[in-house]
């Protein structure tokens, strides 16, 4: 049998009543705390857990991706929440010191200026870094 929550308008109180669907349609409420029939149904707010492939589209998708060009802070989340979903804990350090420098604030270029070795191949077999 279903709980459905109430809200007293005239005492405030909150309380519950156990319903049948069929019972619901007729139910006239009335408050256990104050006998008033001043009574609203009263709707939790809810809260959901999305799957990994719901969030990572969410994280691609294009109208959040064009904003992210003029603000570096918004795209060093991005990153950041990215590097979470995917559980991806094997990659190079600079990656943390990129995204740290985005949710500062600095900009990809000023990041690449400070920080030329990331956008080259130093032959040592490192990676590069796309920012």
């Amino acid at each position: 049998m279903p709980t459905y929550e109430f809200r007293c308008a005239d005492c405030k109180k909150r309380f519950e009543i156990f319903l049948t669907f069929a019972e619901y349609d007729h139910y006239k409420g009335q408050c256990p705390h104050c006998a008033s029939s001043n009574v609203a149904r009263y709707i939790r707010k809810v809260r959901f857990s999305l799957g990994d492939r719901s969030r990572l589209a969410t994280l691609a998708d294009p109208a959040n991706l064009n904003a992210m060009d003029s603000d570096p802070q918004s795209l060093g989340k991005m990153m950041r929440e990215m590097k979470t979903q995917l559980g991806a804990n094997d990659l190079p350090g600079e990656f943390d010191e990129v995204v740290n420098r985005l949710e500062k604030g600095q900009s990809p270029d000023e990041i690449e200026r400070d920080l030329p070795e990331l956008s080259s191949d130093s032959g040592g077999g490192t990676t590069d870094v796309d920012i």
